[in-house]
């Protein structure tokens, strides 16, 4: 079935239309047989929900083709910086798409890695910081990043001189992990307390592979790893990206997507626990579009968001839909 197809086979009526949303969190790209630019991602901002504003998150996209191999990256801030002017120009709608950017640049390159992040700054004033993949694992049934991380890449001391080039510039860092790593993401933040480090996807707990089947251990020993790391105070927490297939909740291999009951039923208890050791001013909704999209549309998602939160206070939620990815990104909208 076309995947358009399956998603629509799923309605549901908008919750609080009217709430801003700041999306932290979302790809642009252009695959063989899959392809999400800016028409795709206006299409799913523009379903229902306040979406004011969004921010890219690297994807290896539009690198460019010539030239010196650590400044290829560079291609893709320039590629979505045109994407957000376009946006900007007001001529597709009042939604700020990549209103911010965040690219890549290989910090395993040392101090070196200073000139790559010169050349991302230079590109756009949009520019906010990197993510470094660093999700591995053994198994083979786990596919590692796309950056081709080495097993404990976050204690490197070559990785740590180049990660120490951000905080010089006021750049952030995501960081996105598998869940057996978190405590390794702890004992970077704890050695740069200056910079600030974003915390992808509840750190990919993982139900795949040797994992499938230990759900419930593997959530325990997660909970106490996601309390450590919350102690660390330059870290923020970015909430979703928890029904990817490497998540093993098997709604992408359903014949109808998940709807949001669904979602909240299978989810909570990651959410709220989030919550509750970040506290909602270090935390913010994302749509990990359009991976999440192999599971549930983004008009689902968002539903799903607005019912596990129906009981916070409005300052709550506006930190979590808005005021937390806006002040951390440096976005005006």
């Amino acid at each position: 079935m076309d995947p358009k197809n399956w998603l629509d086979q799923v309605q549901e009526d908008i919750l609080e239309p009217a709430l801003p949303i700041c999306d932290p969190h979302h790809h642009l790209w252009d695959h063989p047989q899959n392809r999400y630019l800016l028409d795709a991602l206006l299409a799913d901002i523009g379903s229902g929900h306040n979406v004011v504003s969004t921010v890219f998150m690297e994807c290896g996209s539009m690198y460019r083709a010539d030239g010196a191999e650590a400044l290829k990256p560079v291609g893709e801030t320039e590629f979505v910086n045109g994407i957000a002017a376009m946006s900007a120009s007001g001529g597709y709608g009042d939604s700020r798409a990549c209103a911010a950017i965040v690219s890549y640049a290989n910090l395993n390159l040392g101090s070196a890695t200073s000139d790559v992040l010169e050349a991302h700054m230079q590109a756009s004033g949009r520019f906010r910081g990197i993510r470094h993949a660093s999700g591995w694992d053994g198994s083979e049934v786990v596919r590692n990043s796309h950056t081709a991380p080495t097993e404990h890449m976050l204690a490197d001391t070559t990785f740590r001189e180049g990660f120490a080039e951000l905080s010089k510039r006021g750049l952030t860092f995501d960081a996105w992990l598998y869940h057996p790593q978190i405590p390794e993401l702890t004992d970077l933040a704890r050695a740069f307390p200056e910079t600030t480090i974003i915390f992808d996807h509840f750190g990919g707990p993982l139900g795949i592979g040797p994992y499938e089947g230990n759900r419930e251990a593997i959530f325990t020993k997660w909970q106490t790893d996601v309390a450590e790391l919350a102690r660390c105070q330059n870290v923020v927490a970015k909430l979703g990206g928890l029904v990817m297939p490497i998540n093993g909740f098997g709604f992408h291999k359903r014949a109808t997507p998940a709807t949001s009951d669904e979602l909240v039923a299978v989810t909570q208890r990651y959410y709220l626990h989030m919550i509750e050791h970040f506290g909602a001013e270090r935390c913010m909704f994302e749509s990990n579009f359009p991976v999440d999209k192999a599971s549930c549309s983004y008009a689902v998602l968002w539903n799903s968001f607005k019912k596990l939160t129906s009981g916070f206070s409005e300052a709550e939620r506006a930190s979590l839909f808005h005021d937390t990815a806006s002040r951390v990104y440096r976005v005006e909208t």
